[in-house]
This record gives C-alpha cells, structure tokens and sequence, in this order.
C-alpha cells in the first residue's frame, strides 16, 4: 500500500489542517494520559519547520451527541499541547464558521490552533458534505495523523481529503508501514496471538491471518469456545455457544493449512470472576465444573515460547487473561516478555494489548505499538480504512 505522506506535500506558506487523534482521557480539566498528544508531535514540528506555515489541529473527544458540551471539550488538550511544544496553542470556540474563519486568517505564520472538538456537529460523523466543505475552507492543504480515527469515513477523516491536496503523517505512515508487510508479505516463521474475551469479535481477523500464519496462538475467554469446540470440558468459563460450529471450522481449516495452532493446555481458575478471587492452576486443558478460567497456565506459557522466539514476524492483539486482575495478569506479562524479546519484528495492536505492554512498561522493546484499537482491528481484517483509502497514491 502506497499512501502520500506529509513529505510529498508542498507546505510553504500553507495552512496546514491536521486531523490528530486528541482522543484523551481527562480527569478533573487535565489530560491524565497524553500518549496520543506527544505521537502527534513529530508530525506538528515537521510542519511548522516547513516556511511560513500556520499549523490548524482538529479532533474529536468522546462521543457528544452532536452538540457543544463543555464536559467534551478540547480545551485541556490544548493547555497540554502547550506544555509538550512549549509554544503558545490558540484555543477555538468551534471547528467551523466565520470566527475560526477570522481566527486562522489573523493567525501569525508559526502559529498552533486547535479547532474544538467536530462531534460538537452531527454533520462530523454523517461526513456530510457542506460540514467537509466548511472544514476546507481553514486550510491549503490536509495531513491525517489520526490512526485511531482512521476507519472511519468521518469529515474530518475522509470528506476534507477529498477537497484539499492531503497526505499522512508520520503517525499513519508508521501504522502502515508496519501492519501492511503482515497482511501483504510477512517474514515467515509469522506468529500470530490473538486473545481476548471474545471468537465473535475476531473471526475476520482470524479468517484473514490463518492462511498467512506459520503459528495461530488463541487465548484469552475466545480461547474457551475453541476448547468446547475440540470437546473439552470449559466449566463456568466464557463461550459463545453460537460460534462453537465457527471455532471448528477454523480448527479444521488450520489442520487443511497446515498451520500450527496452539490452544491453552492448562489454565490459572477460580471460583468466581473477581479481582479477590483466588487462583489455582489447574494442569490440563480440561477446567473442573463450578470453576472459571481466567488465564493460561504454565504448560501453555512454555509452549508459546519457542514459537515466539523463532518469528521473523509477529502480531499480537488481545490479552491471553484477565490481566486487570493482578492474580490473573501472568499469562499477559509473560507474552509480553516474549514479544519483547523476539528479535523479529514485533507488532502490537488493539486497546487491551496496548495497556498490556504499557501496565508492563514494555512498550519500549516492541517494534510497533499501534495507536489505534478499533483502526488496528479492521486493518487486520484486511479491510480498507477509509482515512487512509483516501491517501492512496492511485487516488491521484
């Protein structure tokens, strides 16, 4: 895939509108975690070092229903903002009309504005045209660095590329250079682990990357549909009956393929799903009646290990336990310890898999850690991401 970067573009004397994924969490007024605000840095200097430019930021935060509420506004973000460019960010009342109009146009050349949020309007999320257009009208040219709003066909996502010269940032290009090899060509031996508590939200995933795969690791509650599925007693453990029939087909499938798939073959259980609750290992695939399973075993941790330290490639999205639970969290730290040291090239994607490696402070040994959850899920699917779509070379 060959997308337009914000390197192609010709920035001089240009107001730049840069779609960034300020997405935060916010507690009492004050970012509580600026990750996504210091990824969106690098694409912010490169800017504003290019001649003359005026740097125009917008983003959504939560989910308003399509009005101003003051409990979703970014107007900490850009108090943050200034801290990590330690530069001055002018705050707008809105994202489009006659006054930002005014407020971009005044603007000294090497100024930041962060438009408030676009879920303040409906029009954002119907990616309605005239909404696009007002948008348009506060830049020269269009930069997308927003990979966790990627997948959406949003005005500010998709509509704006359509009516600016647009390329991505260094956040997007990142993203695409490492999920696009696992998708179109990966290294092989290619390792995937996929967890979580649910088959039904990564069959797509499971589908695309099965025929791609050297070694399939489940785990995670999905795992347990699996193990009903292969006959195995599961307890009180999470399953999805519905899927049952789905799990044995991709058993069968990978059996065709000649994938390795590895399934838990002992478990950490307890008597009920709490953060008190205590943990027993139980050393078979097999969970007793009355118990839950809650996280892999030992038995499975070995297993894994030298799979994971012989990938050229890797991916890995879900967490193999309720890592929330300290009791439970082993599973997940361990996997994380492996990816860290594969000396492949190693990828993290999804919301879960994310905290995991940065609960564990393991962000920092990974190759990529996606940005993006719901954006790293779909692009696993192999779906095509329509901020992104949009930016494609062949699009010109």
């Amino acid at each position: 895939m060959a997308i337009r970067t914000v390197r192609d573009l010709d920035l001089s004397g240009k107001k730049v509108l840069v779609r960034v994924d300020f997405n935060v969490p916010i507690s009492n007024g004050t970012v509580s975690d600026d990750t996504r605000i210091r990824a969106a840095l690098p694409t912010i200097k490169y800017i504003l070092e290019q001649p003359e430019t005026k740097v125009i930021l917008m983003s959504h935060l939560g989910r308003p229903k399509g009005s101003p509420d003051p409990k979703y506004s970014l107007a900490p973000v850009a108090k943050e903002l200034e801290k990590l460019l330690r530069r001055t960010v002018i705050m707008a009342s809105d994202c489009v009309g006659e006054e930002v109009e005014k407020l971009v146009a005044d603007a000294e050349t090497g100024s930041v504005i962060l438009l408030e949020n676009t879920r303040f309007h409906a029009e954002e999320t119907a990616n309605d045209e005239s909404f696009s257009k007002a948008l348009a009208k506060l830049g020269d040219a269009y930069v997308n660095d927003a990979f966790g709003s990627a997948h959406r066909a949003h005005a500010s996502t998709e509509g704006v590329a359509r009516l600016l010269p647009g390329a991505a940032g260094f956040l997007i290009e990142k993203e695409v250079q490492f999920f696009g090899p696992l998708l179109d060509n990966p290294a092989k031996p290619f390792v995937a682990i996929i967890g979580g508590a649910k088959v039904s939200t990564k069959i797509d995933v499971l589908k695309t990357l099965m025929p791609k795969c050297t070694t399939l690791i489940i785990g995670g509650g999905m795992s347990y549909t699996f193990l009903k599925a292969q006959g195995h007693s599961i307890g009180n453990s999470l399953v999805e009956e519905d899927y049952i029939e789905t799990a044995r087909s991709l058993i069968q499938q990978a059996k065709d393929l000649k994938v390795e798939l590895l399934l838990p073959l002992d478990h950490m259980v307890a008597d009920e799903f709490s953060e008190t609750a205590a943990a027993n290992e139980i050393g078979s695939p097999d969970v007793p009646d009355g118990k839950i399973a809650m996280d892999i075993g030992t038995k499975t941790i070995a297993a894994m290990r030298s799979a994971i330290a012989g990938a050229k490639s890797l991916v890995w999205n879900g967490p193999m336990g309720v890592f929330e639970f300290d009791a439970f969290a082993a599973g997940t730290l361990e996997t994380a310890k492996m990816v860290a040291e594969c000396k492949g090239t190693t990828v993290v994607g999804g919301g879960d898999s994310v905290a995991a490696v940065n609960k564990f402070s393991l962000a920092g040994k990974i190759d990529h850690v996606s940005t993006g959850g719901g954006a790293s899920l779909e692009f696993l699917e192999g779906k095509k991401l329509p901020g992104i779509a949009v930016l494609e070379r062949n699009q010109e």
